[in-house]
């Protein structure tokens, strides 16, 4: 018998505003213009927050920081296509996101300044703590979304990761466990070119990442990630599919990682100059501010407003963070078990009396 072709698979990409500030009318989302206004507020707050959070590191007052810079329109347009009830399982350099969906700033700080009390968020806040571990949170989005779609509830589990968490395992086994259970899950991949010094174009053959979705029978969409109307209307689309019971999507947003991988890294050392230079070109927050001052939305003055409210929002994160009572040492033996072992109790014990001396 002859060889037929028996699958196909094609990938589409979304463009609405370009980096010189052009837009497809036709593609524009259903946005009222303080709406708009609004996008573009959050992503100045991010890049405040991500800046000061720079600086208390560089200071001595912070472990580490994994910067969000030039990523804002990814979390920014996700953000805002979320409801109440959906679910944020995040990586570690989604902190716009998590603030925007109750975390508090200052908690986001302790975190990363080695309080784990950073990972404790009030009640009622659908958000995952920070995942290091490169790829695992995926897994964690899958068994949510099963749990939401189990309960018939209206809401979605929103994961994300980089680029570089697609060459994990967890990954896969993640999209297939989705594909094959139907669950209320998004998986957002924010390609910012690199895994740490690993290029994008070393790390699969791929064309796109959002193919990867199709060998588990999910959709799959490649977004211009700098761009907050495209992303906007991807997620849209892939969370009303997920809470009405369509099953998982997968999103590539192309993007761009401004910073260093961390305040760890020298990203100098992997990367040129030319490169940065290009990409601060396709930068999300001044493309967008283009397009409102275009349409006599913004001006300078509103500008340096916005600055000052949020870098007086952000200085209020960090009294609150200093403010924080000394964590109490015991803390490491308690919550493990419903009923402490005697073993732990006298560990607990000898502590105390150690601390109290």
């Amino acid at each position: 018998m002859p060889r037929k072709p028996i699958h196909s698979c094609t990938v589409e990409r979304l463009e609405i505003l370009g980096p010189d500030g052009a837009l497809d009318a036709s593609l524009m989302p259903d946005l009222d213009e303080a709406t708009i206004v609004e996008l573009y507020r959050t992503m100045v707050r991010m890049r405040v927050f991500d800046d000061k959070a720079v600086k208390l590191q560089r200071q001595g007052r912070m472990g580490t920081w994994a910067q969000l810079k030039g990523q804002e329109a990814v979390q920014a347009g996700v953000a805002h296509a979320m409801i109440e009830d959906d679910w944020l399982i995040p990586a570690f350099r989604e902190h716009g996101l998590m603030f925007l969906r109750g975390v508090p700033g200052h908690l986001i700080y302790a975190y990363w300044a080695g309080d784990e009390r950073g990972a404790s968020f009030p009640e009622g806040v659908r958000c995952l703590p920070i995942a290091v571990p490169v790829g695992s949170q995926f897994t964690h989005g899958s068994g949510i979304g099963l749990s939401l779609k189990l309960r018939g509830e209206h809401a979605a589990a929103v994961t994300f990761g980089g680029d570089g968490a697609t060459s994990e395992g967890d990954f896969h086994e993640a999209l297939n466990f989705a594909g094959v259970f139907d669950t209320n899950t998004v998986f957002i991949i924010q390609n910012n070119q690199w895994a740490i010094s690993m290029p994008r174009e070393r790390q699969t053959s791929s064309p796109t990442l959002a193919q990867k979705a199709d060998a588990y029978g999910i959709p799959g969409l490649q977004v211009d990630g700098n761009d907050v109307f495209a992303v906007y209307v991807a997620a849209t689309e892939a969370l009303e599919r997920a809470r009405s019971g369509g099953g998982p999507s997968l999103i590539e947003a192309v993007t761009y990682r401004l910073g260093d991988h961390t305040t760890a890294d020298d990203a100098s050392r992997y990367r040129t100059g030319e490169e940065l230079a290009h990409w601060q070109e396709q930068d999300p927050i001044p493309r967008l501010r283009r397009y409102l001052e275009e349409r006599n939305l913004w001006d300078d003055e509103r500008e340096r407003t916005l600055e000052e409210d949020a870098a007086k929002w952000v200085a209020a994160e960090v009294d609150a963070m200093n403010a924080m009572p000394p964590p109490d040492p015991g803390d490491i033996f308690r919550y493990m078990y419903a009923s402490m072992p005697p073993a732990l109790a006298g560990q607990l014990a000898g502590l105390t009396q150690e601390v109290d001396r």
